[in-house]
């Protein structure tokens, strides 16, 4: 691919790139670079996690990355996942890594990385100790969101460190750019400002799409970063996510369940058509019974949507493809676990932990 090309894939990954001029200038520079996006061992794997990055991670591989994936096993510790109890996380990152292998990301351009080789180098914890001291307690209360948590919930000192631990991996790693979600975002700015000052360099920050879950917003949110957190898919709220491992039965039934309205905004079965169906497959299928119009066929996200406003299309039919689509999906990840012995008694493992926020 040429230069334009490999920019319009990043730019496909990322709802924000700050900057895009510095990433055409690092794609003039480097026909490859080094990436990364790193993930918080805590419990099971949603589709957001597993089919969605397995998505996005291919397409900055595409466009020349090399890819680290950090498996965040000291920064879910201390954000107190899993119980606080670093042994079940570090085995719910191992699942995490399973996961990922049966999802089809282009494994030989990645490397995954465990949090707790880092925390065994003097150096990393220099770097950590750098960025603390450069910053306000302030300025680090601030990105409490990347951890799942609100400014105003009482922190305990360990969430505190957590910034400045996430802000380390970044120079740690040596990466050009980091790929993570919108929600990490704060974070990823703090690189962007503390870096040119300590480290003469800032890393370009490539942010995804938080693709929610399937509850229905609440009325009224008091800040962004609220409604971000409400209704992003999470473990905590099972009814709201969809699993690598649900069965087919859980599948159908959470989206039978799920909120849609008949507009396009907060719509989650609308973005999953957009994020998840139309990323794999080049159309979709809309079975109906011959009495409401029978099968209709799309081959692109923008004009099933202007159906389904046009009430073309009724919810439960959308909900019934989808249903179709995402079992599609998860198929040979939920049969690895249901037919290997090994990969069985690791989801089972992970399954009898208990779930924290």
């Amino acid at each position: 691919m040429n230069i334009e090309e490999r920019l319009n894939l990043i730019r496909s990954v990322g709802e924000e790139i700050v900057t895009e001029e510095e990433m055409l200038e690092l794609l003039e520079a480097k026909k490859n670079f080094v990436a990364y996006d790193g993930f918080e061992p805590s419990g099971q794997v949603h589709i957001a996690q597993g089919i969605l990055r397995a998505i996005n991670i291919n397409k900055m591989i595409k466009a020349g990355a090399r890819f680290n994936v950090l498996v965040a096993d000291w920064h879910g510790w201390a954000n107190n996942k899993l119980g606080g109890n670093l042994e079940n996380i570090q085995t719910a990152g191992k699942y995490l890594i399973e996961v990922w292998r049966l999802t089809g990301m282009d494994l030989k351009n990645i490397k995954f990385l465990w949090a707790s080789d880092f925390a065994q180098n003097d150096a990393y914890w220099k770097l950590v100790m750098q960025i603390a001291r450069n910053s306000t307690l302030k300025r680090i209360i601030r990105t409490a969101q990347i951890m799942g948590r609100s400014e105003s919930n009482t922190l305990q000192a360990s969430q505190i460190l957590y910034p400045c631990m996430q802000c380390a991996d970044i120079f740690w790693q040596d990466v050009d750019v980091t790929q993570l979600g919108m929600d990490q975002r704060k974070v990823n700015m703090l690189a962007r400002e503390v870096g040119p000052k300590l480290f003469g360099t800032k890393p370009i920050v490539i942010s995804h799409h938080m693709v929610r879950g399937l509850n229905p917003p609440k009325e009224s949110y008091a800040s962004v970063e609220e409604k971000v957190l409400d209704l992003k898919m999470s473990k905590s709220n099972p009814d709201a996510a969809i699993f690598m491992t649900d069965s087919e039965a859980e599948v159908k039934r959470k989206i039978q369940k799920a909120y849609c309205p008949e507009s396009v905004g907060d719509n989650p079965i609308l973005e999953y058509i957009q994020y998840f169906i139309f990323e794999k497959y080049d159309r979709l299928k809309v079975e109906r019974p011959i009495k409401f119009g029978g099968d209709i066929e799309f081959v692109s996200y923008f004009d099933l949507e202007n159906a389904y406003l046009n009430n073309e299309i009724h919810p439960a039919d959308l909900k019934n493809t989808v249903a179709f689509y995402l079992n599609k999906m998860i198929q040979p990840v939920r049969k690895a676990f249901e037919t290997d012995s090994k990969l069985k008694d690791l989801r089972e493992q992970v399954l009898n932990f208990p779930v924290t926020r």
